[in-house]
């Protein structure tokens, strides 16, 4: 059967593949889909106000409680608080000044400690002072009439000064209306002041209150005068606790084969080896009894090891050996705690500081416990070595103002280093000297000779009188290795510096070294960086307290504290350039150490120079009018060889015997005290020596004058043409 056919214009004839009926048109096809119909809005929901207060009471809270704010609202507390403290702080210094208060407190803190005799002292204070203000208070009942007579007297003078200026000036340009001049310019320059104060005026009063606040403010925060809760926080101890297993773990890590094997091997992990761990100062301190085969001196040459097995830096961990066999002692700071300072001298803060040389103890600094370091000066010769600028000058120069309260006691002082370090001290002392050169040296030198002779006339004065007592005299020479290197050499040949037996300086300190001590003649001597050239080996041992600051090495060390102090733990050497400034290790008796130890690290106090003058004033105040010398007086210069050629006379040849004698009688204070050594000292090189003629020794004229004329021209002008 045929298919219908349908022609289409353009496409010819299309047939119906179902019911032989013409395909429809198709619908136009689009790959867009079409939009979801809009949904129908809600109705409006009515929200309580209840919630929005809920929600407005949420907000603020969070606002409150932002870390943020909490710290906006502490700073403005502290600081507020700050103003508030300073301002309590000021008003109590200013009652404690004005009354007894502060002598009241002291009295009863003595007491409840049970010291009486503190008590008593203080009660003694506060009646001195009460004593004193009834006088100030006395004297003020009379000041009016004193200042109305004074003003009146001044008023005069004033008008009869300008009235005789007048007429001088009247006479001087024949005008009499010069009379006035003088007052009418007085009275211009009154009137200039008034309007410049009423200028001024104004500012000051708006800004006067906030600058006394602003005082008021800088007090308080120096104080931290604020509640504990606004302060800001401060990091704590980085450093872990120590305890018995700290302890016991850093000796076990140390890498000593026996110590590791002996802990490994004790039933209690070691607890034995310690004893009990005792809080001492801003630290703690333990002994460690160390197991056989382990020597004290394996643990003191790792400390850095064992400081920071202990979460420490080397610097805050100390090793000493106590007096029990085989036993270390350590001692561990707190961290940080050797870097916060140890407060303001006893001698600033209390004005009622006294001294004694045979009794009392200066106030020297700190030590590691945070104990109070006292040092006697009682016939003990000093040494105090150390880097440069590390505070060896001020920790000598506050032990000797503290002993410059004693009145007795007598100082001869060179500075070698010449800055002014010792200007002070101008008034105190009998001899200061103060500069660098070599001339100064030579000064000092003198200085340290008429010292020994001071020594040897109080010797033969004991002779006389076995009871006799001398004041104190402290022979101070600071910067010391200048004159142990200095190459100037006097006429006779003898070098003033030097560390050999011909060193007038060297052989002046041995001989107060020596014998000194016994009629109270002190050497007290600062150096630097110490060797055999800038300090002998027998000087250095002749100190009685030694000291040092920071050093480079071991060798200095033992230079400066002895072999005793370091082997048996002493390491300045081991001290921080700069941030160790003004910290010791002291060997010596006079200051108080635990049994057993040979040295102690002191912490001394800094006086600033404005202190330092402020001390050196009240001793001024106790000395009956001091007149310091700048220079070591001479006697006579005399030239030993033309002496000796005037001695000589016209006879060719004299014995050195008759030589000795004449030239005593030239001059008893030059010669008296010559021995034929001397002699043969001054005569070496000359070509003059002393020489045998007929078995018998002499000394030629011919041989002196030939070298004294070849002398002359030398040194001529001539002979330089």
């Amino acid at each position: 059967m045929t298919e219908p056919a349908v022609q289409v214009p353009g496409m010819g004839t299309v047939h119906h593949l179902d019911d032989h009926r013409p395909t429809p048109s198709a619908e136009p096809v689009t790959l867009v889909k079409d939009p979801a119909p809009a949904p129908t809005s809600p109705p409006l929901k009515v929200v309580p106000q209840g919630s929005r207060i809920v929600r407005t009471g949420r907000a603020v809270r969070r606002v409150a409680l932002h870390e943020r704010t909490r710290s906006t609202a502490r700073f403005t507390v502290r600081h507020g608080m700050y103003v508030v403290g300073g301002g309590r702080i000021v008003a109590r210094r200013a009652w404690e000044g004005r009354t007894a208060a502060r002598y009241e407190r002291m009295l009863r803190a003595a007491e409840a400690a049970g010291n009486l005799e503190l008590a008593t002292e203080w009660e003694e204070r506060g009646q001195r002072f009460r004593a004193a203000r009834h006088q100030r208070r006395m004297d003020l009942l009379s000041a009016p009439v004193k200042a109305a007579k004074g003003a009146a007297a001044g008023l005069g003078i004033t008008a009869g000064g300008l009235l005789l200026l007048g007429i001088i000036l009247a006479v001087a340009n024949e005008n009499f209306a010069d009379l006035a001049t003088p007052t009418l310019a007085l009275i211009e320059l009154i009137r200039w002041i008034v309007v410049i104060i009423t200028v001024v005026w104004g500012p000051l009063v708006i800004l006067g209150p906030w600058a006394a606040l602003l005082a008021l403010w800088g007090v308080g925060r120096h104080q931290q005068a604020a509640p504990q809760w606004v302060l800001p926080s401060r990091p704590a101890d980085v450093g872990a606790p120590i305890t018995p297993s700290v302890v016991v773990t850093a000796l076990r890590d140390l890498g000593i084969a026996p110590m590791r094997k002996a802990v490994k091997e004790m039933g209690d992990a070691g607890a034995a080896m310690l004893g009990p761990i005792r809080i001492a100062g801003c630290g703690v301190e333990v002994d460690v009894t160390l197991p056989s085969g382990v020597a004290t001196d394996e643990v003191q040459k790792r400390r850095r090891k064992l400081a920071e097995n202990l979460n420490r830096h080397e610097h805050e961990v100390f090793i000493t050996i106590p007096q029990a066999a085989r036993t270390v002692r350590l001692w561990i700071a707190d961290s940080g705690a050797l870097d916060e300072p140890i407060g303001p001298s006893p001698l600033v803060l209390d004005e009622a500081v006294t001294a004694d040389y045979k009794k009392g103890k200066a106030p020297w600094g700190r030590t590691l416990r945070g104990d109070a370091a006292e040092l006697s000066a009682y016939q003990r010769h000093v040494l105090i070595t150390g880097r440069s600028n590390q505070g060896k000058t001020a920790a000598m120069r506050s032990f000797a103002l503290w002993l410059a309260l004693d009145p007795s006691v007598q100082f001869w002082i060179a500075d070698l280093k010449g800055v002014g370090d010792w200007s002070m001290f101008d008034g105190i002392a009998d001899v200061l000297i103060e500069g660098p050169s070599d001339d100064h040296v030579v000064q000092a030198t003198e200085m340290v000779e008429a010292a020994v002779d001071e020594m040897n006339r109080r010797i033969e004065a004991r002779h006389g009188d076995p009871h006799a007592v001398f004041s104190p005299l402290i022979v101070n020479v600071d910067e010391a290795q200048v004159a142990f290197m200095c190459p100037v050499v006097d006429k006779e040949k003898r070098p003033y510096g030097g560390a050999k037996a011909t060193s007038r300086y060297f052989m002046a300190v041995r001989k107060i070294h020596n014998q000194g001590r016994a009629v109270d003649v002190l050497m007290w001597q600062g150096t630097q960086d110490p060797t055999d050239q800038n300090l002998p080996k027998l000087v250095r041992e002749g100190a009685h307290t030694r000291a040092s600051l920071v050093l480079g090495t071991e060798s200095q060390a033992r230079m400066a504290l002895g072999d005793k102090a370091v082997d048996d733990g002493a390491a300045p050497q081991q001290l921080r350039q700069g941030l160790d400034r003004g910290t010791l290790v002291v060997a010596s008796d006079g200051i108080d150490m635990p049994s057993g130890q040979s040295s102690i690290t002191v912490r001394t106090h800094y006086l600033t120079d404005e202190q330092a003058v402020q001390v050196a004033e009240r001793a001024k105040a106790l000395r009956n009018g001091v007149t310091t010398l700048h220079a070591v007086e001479r006697g006579e210069e005399r030239d030993p060889l033309t002496d000796i050629m005037t001695i000589l006379g016209d006879a060719p040849r004299v014995l050195t015997t008759d030589v000795l004698k004449r030239l005593t009688m030239l001059s008893e204070d030059a010669y008296g005290k010559w021995s034929h050594l001397d002699l043969k000292r001054v005569l070496d090189g000359t070509g003059a020596e002393p020489y045998k003629s007929h078995g018998r020794v002499v000394v030629g004229r011919e041989r002196l004058a030939a070298h004294l004329a070849n002398r002359d021209t030398e040194g001529s002008a001539s002979a330089a043409e």
